[in-house]
């Protein structure tokens, strides 16, 4: 989710990137006044409690539970072949059904899934676990990729065609087939929960907060949001007299013109444009870190020794200000699920449009997209933030600060000019970030407004998708604090009937996953 992309707290387990976008960014986006009513206040307080209810100790452990039961299950074998998995991802089957290519409906899955988080997530969690916290991030991917390789079978195995050709299919279709029709409301609930999701801020509002963000830092950083002589009064004509940044104004319509370019034009066309974006970015934000661990080379031993000691005994490493190892395993787990966002139930419903006709082949490949995601660009931000000691809590800093801290002192080497380069860098990695996740969350919520609507009254989602980019117009006007809440809250509770079938469905994952293997490899 993703979509895609919230700062984690004591009191809860998990948060996505609700406050990354504002309390991350240093409150550099201008925003709307907040009502200072006693009914708001109740309201976001509410709004709070139950996120914080959501997203609690049950969820995340339920989520790295059946992770390691599914890993238990297939033996370890989506291991042993995840050199296969790539393969698979560049080559399409012949003679095959589905919407886009295993490659095309990986970077849809990856648009939405590589985002913002793995800027200021992973800055989140070692900011507040310390460094102990990439540990245990790790072992949430490890366990992941189980989870989503089972996501991305199941998808295939059950998904349904439309009398035009259209592929329908993800949590809801193998909830309903393959548990049976007498489960179809834990399949309503899902898409409800997934529809509601990403129209309320996961897809849209939060992430064009972060972009407009990123601009109103590189190119108004001085802006004073109450000073009319500075900027345009947006909505003044609603007798709201806060101005915003020209940067917010104009990145703000740029995004949702481009927006508005690919959605309308349905998933054919966000499969083309996430299969150019999201290796670029992804390619684009692995090369600066590369260079960045490249000039701290002598450090990066030392830097992994931490990681390890530090996830079982975080005090010893921080002086005391990092809380128990409970808050380092809390904060590690929580934010690697929610980066690749395994167990979610959103990956899969891009997974199902794939061209294939092999449900385990297309679990591999969307397994590469944890690997891809966690394994690889997580663990290098997070190496940088430590190599570069961005994170020690004596220096006050949090979020996408902490992460723009260890990219100027990371590449010092580079001259005066190493902030200046640093800024521009990270406003134009989550400018990308954040625009894909806008496009894959498009994508998802779709199919679950798809499935409670029916098929064939296709004039719903047309009219849902002119919505979405209505939404996103007026997301940088729009406070996103009840916003992120709200839209977290429908993302968790999306997982609770996606776990649900994941753990009563293990046995099929395993009887395909065997004959796939026996029938391509002749062992298993």
């Amino acid at each position: 989710m993703n979509p895609l992309f919230l700062s984690s707290v004591a009191t809860t387990a998990l948060k996505t990137v609700a406050e990354e976008p504002e309390a991350a960014l240093s409150g550099a986006v201008a925003r709307s006044v907040e009502a200072s009513s006693g009914w708001l206040d109740a309201f976001t307080a509410w709004v709070d409690k139950i996120d914080g209810m959501v997203w609690g100790v049950p969820l995340i452990a339920a989520i790295l539970v059946t992770g390691l039961l599914l890993t238990c299950v297939l033996r370890l074998n989506h291991l042993f072949n995840l050199k296969n998995a790539f393969r698979y991802m560049f080559h399409t089957e012949e003679g095959t059904s589905g919407d886009v290519s295993s490659f095309g409906a990986l970077c849809t899955a990856l648009s939405a899934t590589i985002g913002t988080g793995n800027i200021v997530g992973v800055a989140t969690a070692i900011g507040t676990g310390g460094p102990g916290a990439l540990f245990w991030m790790e072992l949430a991917a490890f366990f992941g990729m189980a989870t989503k390789y089972a996501e991305g079978l199941l998808a295939v195995k059950y998904r349904e065609f439309t009398p035009d050709g259209r592929v329908l299919g993800g949590p809801f279709y193998y909830i309903e087939k393959g548990l049976g029709p007498s489960w179809k409301w834990l399949a309503v609930l899902f898409a409800v929960f997934g529809t509601l999701a990403g129209i309320m801020g996961i897809g849209t509002v939060t992430q064009i907060h972060g972009i407009t963000s990123a601009t109103l830092r590189f190119f108004d950083p001085n802006f004073a949001p109450n000073d009319p002589s500075t900027g345009v009064a947006v909505l003044s004509c609603f007798g709201i007299a806060t101005t915003y940044s020209w940067a917010v104004v104009i990145s703000g319509l740029i995004v949702t013109a481009a927006t508005a370019l690919v959605v309308i034009g349905g998933l054919q066309r966000i499969a083309k444009v996430s299969t150019v974006i999201v290796p670029f970015m992804a390619v684009f934000y692995v090369v600066i870190i590369a260079f960045l661990l490249l000039g701290n080379l002598s450090k990066i031993t030392t830097a992994l020794e931490l990681v390890v000691r530090a996830a079982f005994n975080p005090a010893a490493f921080t002086g005391g200000m990092i809380g128990t190892i409970f808050i380092t395993m809390q904060k590690g787990i929580a934010r690697g699920i929610f980066s690749n966002e395994a167990g979610l139930g959103s990956a899969p419903i891009a997974a199902a449009a794939a061209k294939t006709n092999e449900p385990a082949r297309q679990g591999f490949v969307c397994m590469t997209g944890t690997f891809v995601d966690t394994i690889v660009i997580c663990t290098m931000t997070g190496l940088a933030i430590i190599v570069t000691g961005a994170w020690e809590p004596q220096l006050g800093l949090q979020g996408v600060d902490i992460t723009i801290e260890a990219f100027s002192r990371g590449l010092a080497f580079l001259g005066p000019k190493s902030g200046a380069i640093s800024g521009f860098f990270l406003m134009t990695a989550l400018t990308f970030f954040a625009f894909t996740t806008i496009l894959g969350w498009d994508y998802y919520s779709e199919k679950c407004l798809e499935y409670l609507v029916g098929s064939k009254r296709q004039w719903v989602i047309k009219v849902y998708r002119f919505l979405y980019v209505a939404v996103v117009f007026v997301g940088p006007y729009l406070t996103v604090s009840v916003v992120w809440g709200l839209a977290d809250t429908f993302n968790g509770l999306m997982a609770f009937p996606n776990l649900v079938a994941l753990i009563l469905l293990s046995p099929v994952v395993w009887r395909v996953t065997k004959d796939f293997l026996q029938r391509t490899q002749k062992s298993v």
